[in-house]
């Protein structure tokens, strides 16, 4: 009886124990399922690294820039490699975005040196399947995911009808970025041609290539032949500003405004420096180039394109417009306003907001 009563409970027992085994390992290779889907799911939420390519450094608009690199990059959470300073080599900007490349970026923020010579770099990050957005400087060719800068013909013209407003006759000096760069291009052609505007001005022409002791050295001669100048324009003050002012006060020919002699001086960058000359008198205007958003709407575009984000053709919600330059290739063009005595105050002005 024993034996017939104990029987059944043994048999019975056999399949139950199966069934706990069977269910501890099911839930352990659930768990193990679910341990190595976590850190995939992870992966895919991380976007990844950004590099940061600056065109240079010895300017005060750039440095300006790069600086509100890692304020934005950190409100974002944004990623960010260490920024790389190509020194205004095109050359070495095209190794500096292939070297972030290698370094694991899935994304660059580029202020373009050579409007055509990146082009090379663009081809191997798309290649790599790395996002490109460009500061400042639009592409000639080349995909990005966004160009992120100002409407740089209306710097030229903002200029050239501050100076056609400011003197009735006489000589104009256009100091004149690099020519190889849409920036310089733009710039150049708007003030030259709204200049046309003005037959009673005459267009005397420097090309500078963004190089301050170029500029300084070219206007000494100039000023030497042409005495005379009644006004000049300074596509850069970040770099012109200061070799400008110098060569005019060792000519004996920066005087204030207000002073019959005085010579108009409009420049484009809206850095400090700029505001603090137009305090003094030593010159009339600039443009205001937005440094701080182009850091913010760079970063901001990127992390945008690495989470598959597109955008079209029209107004945006940041006081912009977003244009097709060509097909497939969008830019948000962002307001530059022009700063005068009038306004050279005003809090608003990311000159006014750094120290």
């Amino acid at each position: 009886m024993a034996f017939a009563s104990g029987h059944p409970a043994a048999r019975r027992s056999i399949p139950s124990r199966r069934a706990r085994a069977f269910a501890k390992t099911f839930c352990a290779v659930a768990a193990c399922a679910a341990a190595l889907a976590a850190p995939a799911t992870s992966r895919a939420a991380d976007p990844g690294k950004v590099g940061l390519g600056l065109p240079l450094l010895t300017s005060p608009f750039w440095q300006s820039y790069n600086n509100y690199l890692s304020v934005y990059a950190k409100q974002m959470g944004v990623d960010i490699l260490a920024p790389v300073n190509s020194n205004n080599d095109p050359a070495q900007q095209i190794t500096d975005m292939n070297n972030m490349i290698n370094l694991g970026a899935k994304g660059i923020v580029v202020g373009p040196i050579d409007s055509a010579a990146i082009s090379r770099a663009l081809d191997n990050a798309a290649q790599k399947n790395v996002k490109v957005v460009a500061v400042d400087v639009a592409p000639t060719q080349g995909a990005v995911a966004m160009v992120v800068r100002a409407d740089n013909r209306a710097y030229g013209e903002k200029a050239c009808q501050y100076i056609g407003e400011h003197v009735k006759s006489g000589k104009v000096v256009q100091i004149m970025g690099d020519l190889a760069s849409v920036n310089g291009r733009d710039r150049s052609e708007a003030f030259r041609a709204c200049l046309k505007h003005y037959p009673n001005l005459s267009l005397l022409e420097i090309p500078a290539a963004w190089k301050g002791d170029v500029a300084a050295s070219a206007l000494d001669s100039l000023l030497t032949a042409n005495p005379d100048v009644k006004a000049i324009y300074m596509q850069a003050g970040g770099v012109y500003l200061s070799p400008t002012l110098q060569t005019l006060r060792r000519k004996q020919l920066l005087f204030p405004a207000g002073d019959a002699k005085h010579i108009v001086i409009v420049s484009n960058d809206g850095i400090p420096q700029e505001y603090e000359a137009i305090r003094k008198g030593e010159i009339d205007a600039t443009v205001s180039q937005p440094a701080d958003l182009y850091a913010k709407y760079g970063l901001y575009y990127i992390k945008a394109s690495l989470e598959g984000k597109t955008f079209k053709p029209g107004k945006t919600d940041h006081d912009s417009n977003i244009i097709q330059l060509q097909p497939g290739v969008l830019e948000d063009q962002l307001p530059a306003p022009l700063v005068t005595k009038q306004n050279v105050d005003d809090k608003n002005l990311w000159g006014n907001t750094i120290k």
